[in-house]
């Protein structure tokens, strides 16, 4: 064999690191010439004992060996491959006499096989399918890595005894296909910890898909879940499939479902206890592999004394509860979850901003929070857009954090006070002279004031 050979055109292909392993100099040189004149790195062994060694020191995608070679043959080079770098894709060369070898080599995990004497482009064609087949594998790694990020725990942020115990739940839970209903006030991060559940289950790698009930109209619901065939009512040109078919496979997390109505409410009962439904207008039943992840800020039992919400589709929906506790409850998390909102916004605008002044985080750490995550992350978009330097002030906060703070309880006059210029300063930008006419009181004053109540100017 000689690189002369090689005269038929090249197919671009993917590179490889290709080790060729052959005790015959002949047979090391020719292939190694082929190889790199279609861009491959390639490296040469005379021995299986030199191909381990190589592969200790280096990365390798394709081993080319030999079968027949001294002391350590092709087949034993093979499982000790195998054994220690399954990820190596490996190709036995072999002599018409010896396929049956070959075929072994086959059963014991080789990729393929090329029976000696062979032609360039035979040789091409295999490399290529073996490159081209790392490389999807590569990306669909890759891939599920990044599906296991999104809908990991990464994107909850919580330290505190109630959010630990919520973690260890979501890994106990996600495994099963239970229906699971998950409750909390508005704002708490209900979808985050659907996600996660999904994340950490059998479904990862199907769709999750969410749909918001309390923003669908009630004419809607039915068409939106379940789909609507062609001409089923006005306005319905067209087949469309519902969230159900949609999440084949996967996970549907029905959001808000206090919000359900009365008729929906019969069919997905139906959907949960026979996992079929017809698409509206349509005949023909579907079958679908789902499982529901319900959540809602309503409390359903009361609803199911009032009648309001059916027992037989609660009881379905609450197999498995999880309780989301509000912001105002969770201690320090607060701190933690605005400075990682802090961080992600800074990043979004290119603003140099470190972190929060003392006194904002004394206003974050204090207010009640009734958005809950929602209403913090909203406040510190807010603050991001608005602050100048590298520091969020308590004057970037919203007024109706900076008002519950300064009308919190405070029990003396000199508090009152306190309070109101403060409030007085932030309000007019640290503008003296604007902040004393305000107050009706002359800068001098108003500069002893700060001082007696050590104010540090927030810009």
């Amino acid at each position: 064999m000689s690189a002369e050979e090689n005269s038929s055109p090249r197919t671009p292909a993917p590179t490889a690191r290709i080790m060729i392993v052959d005790d015959e100099e002949i047979v090391r040189v020719s292939l190694e010439n082929w190889l790199k004149a279609d861009g491959h790195n390639v490296g040469t062994a005379p021995s299986a004992k030199a191909a381990l060694e190589l592969l200790e020191k280096e990365r390798w995608d394709i081993l080319l060996a030999d079968i027949k070679m001294p002391r350590i043959s092709g087949l034993e080079l093979l499982a000790k491959v195998k054994e220690l770098h399954p990820e190596v894709q490996v190709v036995m060369m072999t002599a018409y006499a010896s396929v049956e070898s070959a075929v072994e080599a086959m059963k014991k995990g080789a990729y393929d096989y090329l029976v000696k004497p062979f032609e360039p482009e035979e040789l091409r064609i295999l490399v290529q399918r073996i490159t081209e087949k790392t490389s999807l594998v590569r990306e669909v790694t890759q891939l599920r890595a990044r599906l296991e990020d999104a809908f990991g725990f990464e994107e909850i942020i919580g330290d505190c005894p109630a959010m630990k115990r919520i973690y260890a739940l979501i890994q106990d839970v996600a495994p099963s296909d239970a229906t699971i209903l998950i409750t909390g006030e508005s704002g708490t991060g209900k979808e985050l910890i659907a996600k996660a559940i999904h994340g950490h289950s059998q479904r990862k790698y199907m769709p999750f898909v969410p749909v918001s009930l309390a923003a669908l109209p009630e004419n809607l619901v039915e068409s939106e879940l379940f789909g609507h065939e062609k001409g089923a009512f006005t306005g319905a040109t067209y087949m469309r499939r519902g969230r159900f078919e949609l999440a084949d496979g996967g996970t549907l997390f029905l959001d808000e479902i206090g919000d359900l109505g009365a008729k929906v409410q019969v069919d997905l009962l139906r959907v949960l206890q026979e996992r079929k439904f017809t698409r509206v207008g349509g005949a023909r039943e579907l079958e679908v592999d789902v499982r529901i992840i319900s959540a809602t800020n309503r409390n359903l039992a009361e609803m199911v004394k009032a009648g309001d919400f059916r027992d037989d589709l609660y009881y379905r929906l609450n197999v498995i509860q999880i309780e989301l506790p509000p912001l105002r409850e969770r201690g320090e998390d607060v701190i933690l979850l605005a400075n990682a909102f802090l961080r992600t916004f800074a990043e979004k605008t290119g603003k140099p901003i470190q972190g929060f002044s003392e006194e904002a985080l004394h206003m974050i750490r204090n207010y009640d929070w009734p958005g809950n995550v929602r209403e913090l992350e909203n406040a510190v978009e807010r603050a991001v857009v608005v602050a100048k330097g590298d520091t969020i002030r308590s004057n970037h906060l919203p007024f109706s954090i900076r008002e519950s703070d300064e009308t919190r309880n405070p029990v003396s006059l000199e508090e009152v006070e306190k309070h109101h210029i403060r409030r007085v300063l932030a309000e007019y930008g640290w503008n003296i002279s604007q902040a004393a006419r305000a107050l009706e009181i002359d800068r001098a004053t108003l500069y002893n004031k700060i001082k007696k109540y050590g104010f540090k100017e927030e810009l």
